[in-house]
């Protein structure tokens, strides 16, 4: 199984460098030259959907990643948004309390009793990676519409994979303010998001 380790933004400079949203804690080790990588969508550059980094560095807060199969700026813009993946048994998180979006995606949220036992609210469809907190995407049963509530202990208290459920504690009106609207189609109406 493979894991999101990052998603590429816009080009740097005119050498096919792009710059990288991480999801990984070991960027050293994931970008080293020579590592390869997964590209969804498959690029034209790289057929199979592989790539093979050329160059990692640090511009800032940034890093900046060159890879093989990109040799100039124009092939670095047709990878902007693409995602890179590693296999998992490469990438496993370090703490007990942290979860990859593939292990949260399909399970139930419930709310109220942290043994589960809660009216069942809806399904993650998601997980966002924000700077200061990850935010679980959530489609509600109710409506269909789309929430985000922060993915923290004191509003996510359980998550159980095993089970195949979540326990959500959202304050009142937090659930409110998190939701998108879908226009008739199920498509993102004005205010949500494309994915």
């Amino acid at each position: 199984m493979k894991v999101q380790v990052a998603r590429i933004g816009k080009p740097h400079g005119i050498r096919g460098e792009v710059t990288v949203q991480l999801f990984t804690d070991a960027p050293e080790e994931r970008f080293a030259p020579g590592a390869r990588l997964l590209v969804e969508p498959a690029p034209a550059l790289a057929p199979g959907g592989e790539v093979t980094v050329r160059s990692a560095r640090w511009n800032k807060t940034v890093l900046v990643v060159g890879l093989e199969e990109v040799p100039d700026r124009n092939g670095a813009e047709t990878l902007r948004g693409s995602r890179l993946f590693a296999e998992a048994e490469e990438e496993t998180p370090e703490d007990a309390e942290e979860w990859y979006e593939h292990e949260l995606v399909d399970l139930e949220v419930r709310t109220g009793a942290e043994d589960g036992s809660g009216p069942r609210l809806g399904v993650v469809t998601g997980l966002v990676t924000m700077p200061v907190q990850d935010l679980l995407e959530i489609r509600l049963d109710e409506d269909g519409r789309t929430a985000v509530l922060p993915f923290v202990e004191e509003i996510v208290p359980v998550v159980d994979p095993a089970a195949g459920y979540v326990v959500v504690t959202p304050p009142p009106g937090l659930l409110e303010l998190g939701l998108e609207d879908a226009g008739e189609d199920g498509a993102p109406g004005p205010g949500g998001r494309d994915r």
